[in-house]
């Protein structure tokens, strides 16, 4: 199923499960942030991580038209009861930020994968990380439901980060 909609500054957008042939497109968006990351786009664990997610109907896109991926997110579930969802990944394009794609990524996974009850959480910034103000992420899942909670290991590139947390029903 696709959604098309208009997100804030944009044309038509398209948020629809991603498929094979959009693993460039990953790669350039992973391109844009491995500044805070670390490593991926030449990472063979990054690329087999997307063509697991996009094989098991877990990844997602947001396209725009004639405008390529402008946004991906991988998803996942550990079989635990209540069931315990997690946001792997998700990046916006730098010129879409700010138009409510991250959002529309997130609410799509939400509505294609979970049912209450049930836990989503996503690991990203912790306090004292560069990226924490510039990329907005701690405001950005706290605006959609989620809390902090503990923190998690340090990232690839030696930051802090830290799991937030959204409980559904």
């Amino acid at each position: 199923m696709t959604e098309r909609g208009r997100t804030a500054g944009r044309g038509p957008v398209a948020v629809r499960p991603a498929r094979p042939d959009d693993l460039p497109g990953f790669l350039a968006l992973a391109a844009e942030v491995e500044h805070w990351f670390g490593p991926m786009v030449a990472e063979p664990g990054f690329h087999r991580a997307v063509r697991k997610c996009i094989d098991r109907g877990l990844a997602t896109v947001a396209e725009g038209d004639g405008e390529g991926l402008l946004g991906g997110l991988l998803f996942g579930t550990d079989g635990t009861t209540p069931p315990r969802h997690h946001l792997h990944w998700l990046v916006v394009a730098d010129r879409a930020r700010g138009t409510g794609l991250g959002r529309a990524l997130v609410e799509d996974a939400l509505r294609r994968h979970v049912r209450a009850p049930a836990v989503v959480e996503v690991v990203t910034f912790g306090p004292g990380h560069p990226g924490e103000v510039t990329s907005g992420a701690r405001v950005f899942y706290e605006r959609l439901g989620f809390t902090p909670a503990e923190a998690a290991e340090p990232g690839p590139e030696g930051g802090t980060r830290q799991v937030y947390r959204r409980h559904l029903g």
